[in-house]
C-alpha cells in the first residue's frame, strides 16, 4: 500500500460498496548461525507456492483487494458485481462474528479469498521520511503490537479457511549487519512460524525494501511457508526496482500479484504517483508473459488506491485491460 494509509483507503473501499521475538538490539549478525536458512532453492519456492490454495484453479485469475470492515456482504457483493472470482480481504477486527459473516458472504457470492491482509495498529506514514519509522515490523515502538495483530489475523484466517496472511514487513535495512535487520528477522521468525503452525503461508508485500533485501530476509528467516505478494507498482513507486527485473529475483516465491500502476518518484521525500493501470510505467505484457513462463498458478488482484466513483471506473478499466493482456 502506498500514497495513503491502507486502512483509510480500504475503509473508503468498503464504504463505496454500501512480543517482539527475543533477538537483542545489538545481537548476533545473520552470519553468526542464528539464522540458518532452509528456504534456499527455486524448486522449493515453486513447490511451496503450488501448495497454497491453487490446485485445480485457473492461473492468473483476477480479483480485487477489499476492506471488509464490519460488512463483508457489501464488500463481496461489489467483487461479484465486477465479475471477479477472487479477492484479498483486509481486516482490522478479528472477531468470531466477523469470521462467520465473511464465510457466509464468500459462500453466497462464490468468491475465493486468497489472503487476509493485515496492517497496523498505530500510525503508518506512506513516504520516504516517516515510512521507515512507522511501517511494518521494523519500527521498535510498534513492533510488539503488530506481532500481536498478525497473530490475530492468522487465527482469523484459520477460522475462515483462507490460506495466507499478508502484510508489509516495512523498510527492511539493506545492511544485514544493522541491528534493526537482525531484530526484524527475529520478529519475522516468530510471526511466520505462527502462521506455519496454523497451516498458512505468510506473504510479504513488496514495496519498501529492495528485492534482494527481501530475498535475503526470507532466506535468513529460513521457514518454508514464506511467499511474496508481488506488487508491481510499489517497486516503482518506492524507486526500488523495475518489476520486470525484480521478478527474476523474487519470481519463484511469488504467491500473489497486485495489479496496480504508477510513476517513478521524482521528489526524494514522496513516493511516486499511483495511476490507473496502463497509464504508468509497469510493463504488464512482459510481467504477464514471465508469470506464464514460470507457470505461476495464483491470482492477479487489482488494487486502486483512490476513493469514490473514479475508483470503480478504474477497476473496471483494469479488469478489461488485464483480460486482454492475460488472454
Amino acid at each position: 500500500m502506498t500514497g495513503k494509509n491502507r486502512r483509510e483507503f480500504l475503509r473508503g473501499t468498503a464504504a463505496t460498496a454500501a512480543v517482539m521475538f527475543s533477538v537483542g538490539r545489538g545481537g548476533a549478525s545473520p552470519s553468526s548461525g542464528i539464522f540458518k536458512g532452509a528456504f534456499s532453492g527455486t524448486s522449493e519456492g515453486t513447490a511451496m507456492q503450488r501448495a497454497y490454495g491453487n490446485a485445480g484453479k485457473k492461473p492468473l485469475r483476477l480479483g480485487l483487494i477489499v476492506g471488509i470492515g464490519g460488512d463483508p456482504e457489501a464488500a463481496l457483493a461489489k467483487v461479484k458485481a465486477l465479475g471477479l472470482p477472487t479477492c484479498q480481504a483486509y481486516a482490522e477486527d478479528f472477531t468470531d462474528a466477523l469470521a462467520g459473516k465473511l464465510v457466509a458472504a464468500l459462500e453466497k457470492h462464490g468468491i475465493e479469498a486468497t489472503s487476509i491482509v493485515v496492517g497496523g495498529p498505530g500510525k503508518e506514514v506512506w513516504d520516504f521520511y516517516g515510512g521507515p519509522a512507522t511501517i511494518g515490523l521494523v519500527p521498535r515502538e510498534t513492533r510488539a503490537a503488530r506481532v500481536a495483530q498478525i497473530k490475530k489475523a492468522s487465527e482469523f484466517a484459520k477460522r475462515v479457511g483462507v490460506p495466507a496472511v499478508q502484510t508489509h514487513a516495512g523498510f527492511i535495512p539493506e545492511n544485514p549487519n544493522d541491528p534493526l535487520y537482525v531484530e526484524t528477522v527475529g520478529t519475522l521468525i516468530d510471526v511466520v512460524g505462527y502462521c506455519r503452525k496454523n497451516g498458512q503461508n505468510f506473504r510479504y508485500e513488496t514495496g519498501q525494501e529492495t528485492p534482494i533485501t527481501l530475498l535475503r530476509a526470507m532466506r535468513d528467516v529460513g521457514l518454508d511457508n514464506q511467499g511474496v505478494n508481488f506488487d508491481v507498482a510499489n517497486l516503482i513507486l518506492y524507486g526500488k526496482a523495475n518489476p520486470v527485473d525484480a521478478i527474476e529475483i523474487l519470481g519463484p516465491y511469488v504467491q500473489g500479484v497486485h495489479a496496480k500502476d504508477g510513476l517513478w518518484p521524482t521528489n526524494p521525500k514522496e513516493l511516486g504517483e499511483e495511476v490507473a493501470i496502463g497509464k504508468g510505467k509497469v510493463d504488464f505484457p512482459q510481467i504477464v508473459a514471465r508469470l506464464k513462463e514460470m507457470k505461476y498458478p495464483g491470482a492477479v488482484t487489482i488494487e486502486r488506491e483512490i476513493s469514490g466513483p473514479q475508483q470503480m471506473e478504474d477497476v473496471r478499466g483494469a479488469k478489461e485491460y488485464l483480460e486482454r493482456v492475460i488472454g
